[in-house]
Parts: structure tokens; sequence; C-alpha cells
């Protein structure tokens, strides 16, 4: 029975199902942990032990041959069957772990809020948060989905929109007190946070959003300037600036009055946040209840307290 598996290993099928899925010798060797020298041997063993060649080697990457194309089906079909296997007697015995992905601020400011929701709703699912401010154009083996900020056009996975970029200045109410101009003035007036260039990447800054709202003063530099938009906006609700807010990772905190609008004008890009699928199919009934929850917290959201605007004459002593 299964003589055709004689000698084959499962690891060695998932290097050529990861190196065929990517057409690369080198990504597939990111997405397993393991080195392309280490990968470019699994593969010449596995053809020897098939007695085909699998791939052909051309300039700038590998293409399936024949023989590839023939095993490359069978070899995803068995392992999606295997991992659902294990997934469904695994799920029997303990509690499911959800690796997900993303960046502080929406970690800390949109989805951890939520997540007492999500495990109502899924009491058997633990969601493991894995923070980083770096691109998610490619995400590591173990990651079951990502929220990643960018334009969605991405070379490996699905993407679907969870929001659009929006943003407007934001400080804390106590800045307010006392001023009496328009948003204008108090803009070119008050102390503005930063994000530092390499910390911001596509993100609005304070440049982009003078222009985007028409003000034709240059932004004041500011005093203070941060790695991180957690620490940011730590800083506007202590009093110390006006920070860019963004719709939606901000909203909590204006509708508990930590923070306020400085302006009712808006400035919107090409942007956003994106929910990100990896190509591998694993775990595929998890991912799609954590996905589906995702699009009802958008859809059950409702923004009219959380978007109201202070008058800072209204609050003038």
């Amino acid at each position: 029975m299964f003589k055709s598996f004689d000698g084959v290993s499962l690891d060695v099928l998932r290097v050529f199902e990861s190196a065929a899925r990517h057409l690369s010798f080198t990504a597939a060797a990111a997405e397993l942990g393991s080195s392309q020298p280490a990968i470019s041997q699994q593969i010449k063993r596995l053809e020897e032990q098939v007695a085909a060649r699998l791939f052909d080697r051309v300039y700038r990457g590998i293409v399936l041959t024949e023989a590839g194309e023939a095993l490359l089906g069978p070899v995803q079909e068995g392992l999606a069957a295997l991992d659902a296997g294990l997934d469904a007697v695994v799920g029997r015995h303990q509690h499911e772990v959800l690796q997900v992905a993303t960046d502080f601020a929406f970690a800390a400011y949109w989805l951890m809020p939520r997540l007492q929701r999500f495990h109502q709703l899924h009491p058997e699912v633990d969601v493991s948060l894995v923070t980083s401010e770096r691109d998610m154009t490619s995400l590591p083996a173990e990651i079951d989905v990502a929220i990643s900020f960018g334009d969605g056009r991405l070379k490996n996975g699905k993407v679907h929109l969870l929001f659009k970029e929006e943003v407007f200045p934001v400080c804390s109410p106590q800045l307010l007190k006392g001023q009496s101009a328009s948003a204008n003035q108090l803009l070119a007036r008050l102390p503005l946070l930063h994000l530092r260039p390499e910390s911001r990447s596509r993100w609005f800054d304070w440049s982009g959003l003078f222009r985007a709202l028409g003000i034709a003063e240059t932004p004041s530099p500011g005093s203070l300037r941060f790695d991180n938009y957690t620490l940011l906006l730590q800083a506007a609700i202590a009093g110390q600036g006006v920070a860019i807010g963004w719709r939606h990772l901000v909203d909590e905190l204006l509708a508990q009055g930590l923070l306020c609008r400085l302006d009712e004008r808006s400035a919107a890009s090409d942007f956003g946040y994106y929910v990100v699928l990896p190509e591998r199919k694993r775990r595929v009934r998890l991912v799609q209840g954590f996905t589906d929850w995702l699009r009802d917290e958008m859809t059950r959201e409702s923004l009219p307290a959380a978007q109201r605007v202070i008058d800072p004459m209204a609050i003038a002593p």
C-alpha cells in the first residue's frame, strides 16, 4: 500500500509544494525557515526519488516541468487533507490558536478593544497577536492571517479591504482651553507630534495633511518625534501636541473624550488596512471565521458620537 510513497518524506513534499507555489527556491526557504541551498538539495533528492526532473532552471527563476505540474496538484490536495485531519483531531482536545499579524497601532486601538466579542462567539479559539512595523508583503509560514496597511497590491496571497485611510487632526480637549482661533491658525500655532520617517512608511505626514486640507503654511517641525504611533497618541492624550488621527484607530478615544477633532475636515487616500490571507490553504475554517468576524465588526461600527468636532470657542474660559 502507498508504494510510491516509500522513502519520500512529508518534509520534502512540503518543500516541493512551497517552491512550486512561489516558483522560487529563495521564497520557499524564507517561508519554511530554511536556506536556499538546503531547499535546492531537497528538491534534487526528490527528483532522484521520483526519477524525473520537476523544475527547469531558467533565467532569474524556475518553472515547473510537465512532471512537476502533474505532481503539484495531488501534493497540494494531500497536504491540505492532512492539515484538515490534524486540525480536526487537535481541535477536539484543546483550544485552537490563530496567529494574527498586524502593526502596533491597529492591534492596540482597533483590534484589542473588540477581541472580547470574538472570544464570546468563538470560545474555543485563542488569538495570538504578532505585532510588527515591517512591511507584510510576505508572511512567515506560521501566520494564519495578517491585517496590513498599504495599497492592497501583493504578489502573494489574497487581500480584502477592511477600511480606507481617512485622517484628521486630533488633540486633547485640554490643549484647546483658552484658544480662540480657526483650525488653520491652531495648526500653525500648536505643537505638532510627528512620526519619524522610517516609522510612518506610507502613512500621511503633516506636510501631506496640510496639502490635502489646503493649508499654505509649512508644518512646524515639532520638538517631539516618535517611532511608534501608540506612543504618539499617548502624548496627544497627555496634551503635549496635535496628532494625525486615523479614522477607526482613534474613534474609541474620541468617543471617550480623551481626544477631540481639531477640524471637521478630513483627508483620504487610496491606502487602507487590508486583511491578507496567505496563498497556502491551512486552517481554512478557522481563518474564514476570523475574517467573517472582521467584516461584521466593520458593518456594526457606528461613528456619529466618535466623529464630533469640539469648537475651541465653546470650551474657552
